[in-house]
């Protein structure tokens, strides 16, 4: 696959997760299905609204590629698919690193100014 493709493909993915995450009647869905496979049913209980409502929030989480949901008659069971999850870690670990470095800067900055006042106070 060239790498352009790729790219618009990997951002597609990511802009799908990062809007069902926006949500945080979704983001607490997700963490109930963390924990074991839900119907829609419980995973509309907590937040009391009704299948249809919280079958539109399970469809925005498959179309992510978060949740997979399996019907077996009138159940539709819903589980987590943590793997796009994982692309959206590894995405925002790059801008950790570079946060990262700004912070160690910064500690560095003030240990240094703190150690100047120390030094001051005792002259």
């Amino acid at each position: 696959m060239p790498i352009l493709n790729h790219m618009v493909e990997y951002s597609t993915h990511l802009d799908a997760v990062f809007h069902a995450l926006a949500d945080p009647t979704r983001r607490a869905m997700l963490g109930h299905l963390a924990e074991r496979e839900l119907t829609i049913g419980e995973l509309a209980t907590p937040f009391h609204m009704s299948f249809a409502g919280a079958s539109k929030h399970v469809r925005v989480l498959e179309n992510a590629g978060l949740v997979k949901r399996t019907i077996r008659g009138r159940t539709h069971l819903c589980r987590l698919e943590a793997a796009r999850l994982a692309e959206a870690d590894a995405w925002l670990k790059r801008y950790e690193r570079f946060w990262s470095a700004k912070l160690d800067s910064l500690e560095a900055l003030l240990r240094a100014e703190d150690e100047a006042k120390a030094k001051q106070v005792k002259e």
